[in-house]
């Protein structure tokens, strides 16, 4: 999906690319669902508080839905541990987009920009992807 170009020429961000520091309501089943597949794509940690008081922030890898929240699963690598854990959707009360994502605003789109733009400018312009940060 192309980026919406602004007057200024910078490149409107896509909702995803903010998610960085929110935390969405999770009033409905559906709101929960929509969340967990929204960290499931973010590509930086999330932290999920569950209903034992407990949180746990590290990087949800995998989602399993399906017809029950009991039954539905996601599975995340903590950030403090080795192990994989895998949570029950049922369990979960709070979601936040804690860590940084680190492919915000790195789309095949931006990178073309950047490149024609360097080419414009007559400065050397490489195939070779950014490092992250």
């Amino acid at each position: 999906m192309p980026q919406e170009v602004k007057a200024n020429g910078s490149a409107a961000t896509h909702a995803k690319d903010v998610l960085e520091g929110t935390s969405p309501a999770l009033a409905t089943e559906a709101d929960l669902r929509a969340a967990l597949d929204s960290a499931f794509e973010y590509r930086g940690d999330i932290t999920l508080k569950l209903k034992a008081g407990t949180t746990i922030e590290g990087y949800l890898f995998d989602r399993r839905p399906a017809s029950t929240l009991a039954a539905s699963t996601v599975r995340i690598l903590p950030k403090d541990k080795d192990d994989k854990l895998t949570i029950s959707y049922a369990d979960i009360t709070g979601l936040t987009f804690s860590g940084k994502d680190t492919a915000a605003g790195k789309t095949f789109e931006n990178w073309i920009k950047r490149y024609f733009e360097k080419k414009a400018a007559g400065e050397k312009a490489e195939i070779q992807s950014e490092k992250l940060d």
